[in-house]
């Protein structure tokens, strides 16, 4: 939605408890509310000032909010060219099973946050990430990846108490990451153009997701969502050497649409993929 004095874009999980919403804002004014969430924004230009638990906070540029469910909190511009932010709201039970999976098992502590205002880069990058796959075209593998390093990035960092995270040893982790390796390469070849999700990955490997991530990247310098991207390209480009359109070849492969197949081909090789059949002779 835009009008003259700024817009909203929203989005939601059909099946968790997750949503995401990006807004400008000159002159709304929230009055005090709370979420059954766990609140995690971004203010992305000028600022916004807003009253929690007690207290006048202001959140400039740069800088991440954080909300316990039942925070009450109200919020206005701090600028006189208003604020735009990003926000992602996160259920309990999608937080608690974050927790309890990097912890390896065992009923997770919940995270509480002190203060409602952090300054840390290492935040905002984190939140950043996960705010854009949920808000456009990204596999069920990647958007896991970048909750897990959302919420485990804000407990480390932001609450009041650390996460109790599970470390395996070197050759453990070495026995996962190439069993996922496997596991990856063969779930490519099969006619169903479904990503492998990193849970069914994880199950089948008898690990965590949060282990399983640490591993691959580890052992190979990608997340097992990036490589499996990677070998879906591979796939994409090889069926299209025999004559398969650009959008055959993506929904092949599993990609939402072209043009997110197209994004990601021209990121990878630094031509579109016409460019690519045609240098081929077939477009």
């Amino acid at each position: 939605m835009e009008t003259a004095r700024g817009w909203v874009r929203y989005w939601r999980d059909g099946s968790h408890p997750l949503e995401a919403m990006h807004a400008h804002f000159f002159d709304h004014v929230y009055p005090p509310h709370s979420h059954d969430t766990y609140s995690f924004g971004i203010t992305d230009l000028g600022a916004q000032r807003f009253h929690c638990r007690g207290a006048a906070h202001t959140s400039g540029a740069g800088m991440v909010m954080a909300f316990n469910p039942d925070d009450v909190h109200d919020g206005r511009a701090a600028a006189e060219l208003g604020y735009q932010y990003r926000i992602v709201h996160i259920g309990p039970a999608l937080v608690r099973d974050v927790l309890t999976d990097a912890a390896g098992g065992g009923a997770a502590a919940m995270p509480l946050f002190g203060q409602p205002v952090l300054d840390d880069p290492a935040l905002t990058g984190a939140l950043a990430r996960l705010h854009a796959v949920l808000s456009g075209p990204a596999d069920t593998c990647v958007r896991d990846e970048c909750l897990t390093a959302a919420v485990l990035a804000m407990a480390r960092r932001g609450a009041t108490r650390a996460p109790r995270l599970r470390v395996e040893s070197a050759s453990a982790q070495h026995q996962i990451a190439r069993r996922a390796l496997v596991l990856l390469r063969e779930s490519c070849l099969e006619p169903s153009a479904a990503p492998l999700p990193a849970d069914a990955l994880a199950e089948t490997i008898g690990c965590s997701r949060y282990t399983l991530y640490r591993a691959f990247r580890a052992e190979y310098g990608l997340a097992p969502s990036a490589y499996q991207r990677q070998l879906r390209l591979r796939r994409a480009r090889d069926l299209m050497t025999t004559g398969i359109s650009p959008a055959a070849a993506a929904a092949a492969t599993g990609f939402a649409d072209q043009a997110h197949f197209t994004r990601w081909f021209h990121r990878t090789y630094g031509l579109t993929p016409g460019t690519f059949r045609r240098a081929l002779g077939v477009g």
